[in-house]
């Protein structure tokens, strides 16, 4: 089997490829997968903003294995996820990650950690909406079905009740997670063995059919204990794992997008920010750009006045800085959403940069467009404070 490790947005690197991995590979859409012009057998790759691990089975020859790691420290990763997934309850250290320097490695770690933290005094029970055919009269009866099913036959009958089980959403979610990282490359032995105790110990839920919607949970006081736990499976079982055929390959492993993390990381933490005081936040805010409304636009983040009036846009970019400054395609993005939405401002956030703040006047226009780095190599009380002043940057009479 052939190894190749990457750092996502790093600078291309040829390596020594089968002409036959080469091209499964620049299929797969993995990576950017190319012939090295230079010399024969060798292909250039490129990560982009996906990291994880992923094997991929090669027609005709060897399985080959991808492993991109983030530029970011895994234990920063992790926190910038659990503060988007629960940003009231989830802290640094919260998630126990071991010693791993690999994302799949420490995802399955901390997978095992948490579940076993919720089974810890047993399997949650609650009630599970029950539909069947009975010979005895529990719950109540179905009458249509029963007059549908036996042309109002007395026997059997049709009945609906509520069961007391542990076969309930939240266990079955977490039975499908662990299940899902023993089907993945690169989980360590140890982590495995231990996944496996815990498949052992959800053993009597039922398992989810793969590709069918995961069922629904909320969280209440009763399943607190499970919500740490119920969040990092479905990070696992979200769809971001790539387990599938492309192109008449098979494909199977798990792929984080960096992209989707830092916006959800920014967002969250600006709306938390703002919470208490009197301005309102949607994310994914959909407008139109045009009077016709035909052109279409959906901003990262929106932050509404107590008047109920835009009062500033927000854009999260994680992308690389080129060496002369940021993309000016970004700049007219964000000139069309402080058009479209009335603003006299706008905020374009990257994950990290060289360039310092940046605020550009567009001429004829009257509008600002600011630029900020936010550095995540930063430890996290320090990224809540740049977040912070950010929010107060934004709404200028927010107190401190």
């Amino acid at each position: 089997m052939t190894t190749v490790e990457l750092v996502e947005h790093a600078r291309a690197v040829s390596v020594p490829l089968p002409d036959a991995s080469g091209r499964a590979l620049a299929a797969s859409r993995i990576v950017d997968a190319a012939p090295d012009p230079y010399t024969e057998g060798r292909w250039v790759l490129r990560a982009g903003s996906k990291v994880g691990a992923v094997r991929i089975e090669v027609p005709g020859g060897e399985p080959v294995t991808v492993r991109i790691a983030p530029k970011v420290p895994i234990g920063r990763l992790f926190f910038l996820l659990g503060y988007s997934l629960d940003p009231r309850g989830w802290r640094d250290g919260e998630v126990e990650v071991g010693d791993h320097r690999d994302l799949l490695p420490a995802l399955a770690h901390a997978v095992e950690r948490q579940v076993d933290r919720a089974l810890r005094r047993g399997l949650l029970q609650g009630y599970r909406a029950t539909e069947e055919t009975s010979l005895v009269v529990r719950g109540r009866i179905r009458e249509a079905e029963q007059i549908r099913r036996h042309f109002g036959a007395t026997l059997p009958i049709e009945i609906a009740y509520d069961e007391f089980t542990t076969d309930i959403a939240e266990n079955r979610i977490l039975r499908a997670a662990v299940e899902r990282l023993l089907r993945l490359p690169g989980v360590p032995h140890e982590v495995r063995r231990r996944l496996m105790h815990q498949r052992a110990r959800l053993a009597d839920i039922t398992p989810l059919i793969r590709g069918q919607a995961l069922p629904a949970w909320h969280p209440t006081r009763l399943n607190s204990r499970y919500h740490h736990a119920l969040h990092l499976a479905g990070v696992v079982l979200d769809g971001a794992s790539p387990e599938h055929q492309a192109d008449g390959l098979r494909i199977d492993g798990y792929l984080f997008n960096m992209n989707k993390l830092f916006e959800d990381f920014l967002t969250v933490a600006l709306r938390e920010a703002y919470r208490g005081s009197d301005r309102s936040c949607r994310f994914q805010d959909p407008h139109h750009l045009d009077e016709a409304h035909e052109i279409r636009m959906k901003p990262d983040f929106v932050l509404y006045g107590p008047d109920g009036e835009p009062q500033a846009v927000v854009d999260a970019k994680y992308k690389a800085e080129k060496p002369d400054g940021y993309p000016d395609a970004d700049l007219y993005q964000m000139l069309a959403y402080c058009t479209a939405l009335g603003l006299s401002e706008g905020h374009l956030v990257y994950a990290k940069g060289n360039a310092p703040h940046a605020a550009h006047h567009v001429r004829h226009a009257g509008i600002v467009i600011h630029q900020h780095a936010l550095d995540l190599d930063r430890s996290p009380a320090d990224l809540m404070t740049a977040v912070g002043d950010l929010a107060r940057l934004m709404a200028r009479d927010l107190p401190e």
